[in-house]
């Protein structure tokens, strides 16, 4: 069995192959998914689980170059945002309308559906290399 924080193998082998620039998506519940693309659902219930608790745990295993936020999480949801200013740096970030995140999911090989009910709980983490 696998030591690390993942346990769940759907995620680990979208961590696992996740290419250098290519985009995996951590969701809310409510983020519309585009068909086509793959969706891991771990939602259970409203808030369950968390955001944050699956970003935490993709962090640790990912190498992440830089990450996208939909800009209306400043307003909309500061808490939130202070938190992954905590975890990614302002040259790491990019902030985008909510109407270009949503175009952007278009191009993830995968979306992480949590059960999160905060507004604006989405990111987009752009792979990175370990070398």
């Amino acid at each position: 069995m696998k030591r690390d924080r993942l346990l769940n193998k759907e995620l680990i082998a979208e961590v696992a192959g996740l290419g250098h620039t290519e985009y995996l998506v951590i969701a809310d519940c409510g983020l519309p998914i585009p068909k086509g693309v793959k969706t891991i659902d771990l939602s259970v219930r409203a808030g369950l689980p968390g955001f944050l608790d699956v970003l935490d745990a993709v962090r640790e295993e990912l190498v992440v170059e830089s990450v996208i936020l939909a800009s209306e999480i400043d307003e909309k949801s500061p808490g939130l945002a202070a938190e992954l200013a905590k975890r990614y740096t302002p040259e790491q970030t990019a902030k985008v309308p909510h109407e270009k995140f949503k175009e952007l999911t278009k191009n993830a090989k995968c979306v992480v559906r949590t059960g999160e009910t905060i507004s604006y709980a989405n990111i987009i983490l752009v792979g990175g290399v370990n070398f």
